[in-house]
């Protein structure tokens, strides 16, 4: 079983990405807003995240370099998903980043993400 972190804000897709990464066996961890996204990975030591882009308290490109810089999280890989699609530019220079997924999202899609990743 692996440990996925999903920083989600909007209730309603935080639920469903949950029970989604159970069905696949996997433990699924949630956070909702930006401020505690860092220290939360930072605590869960996660073998993947799936974070938002638009999230309250710091967005999902300033969470990914973070992440990237620190030398504790610097190799977990991370699947960002956002309703702006145009957004995805903002990713480009994060290595870390392994895909995009534009929301609206299929189950199909993002499972066949996670589990390429994991």
């Amino acid at each position: 079983m692996k440990k996925i972190v999903i920083i989600e804000d909007e209730p309603s897709i935080n639920e469903m990405l949950k029970m989604m990464v159970e069905r696949l066996g996997h433990e699924a961890l949630v956070c909702d807003n930006g401020r505690e996204a860092f220290s939360f990975i930072k605590k869960h030591k996660p073998d993947l995240v799936i974070l938002d882009v638009m999230l309250p308290g710091m967005d999902g490109t300033a969470i990914a370099k973070e992440l990237g810089i620190n030398e504790e999280t610097a190799s977990i890989p991370i699947i960002v998903t956002s309703a702006l699609e145009e957004s995805k530019s903002l990713f480009s220079g994060v290595s870390q980043v392994k895909d995009f997924i534009p929301k609206p999202f299929t189950i199909t899609k993002l499972t066949e993400t996670i589990n390429k990743y994991i």
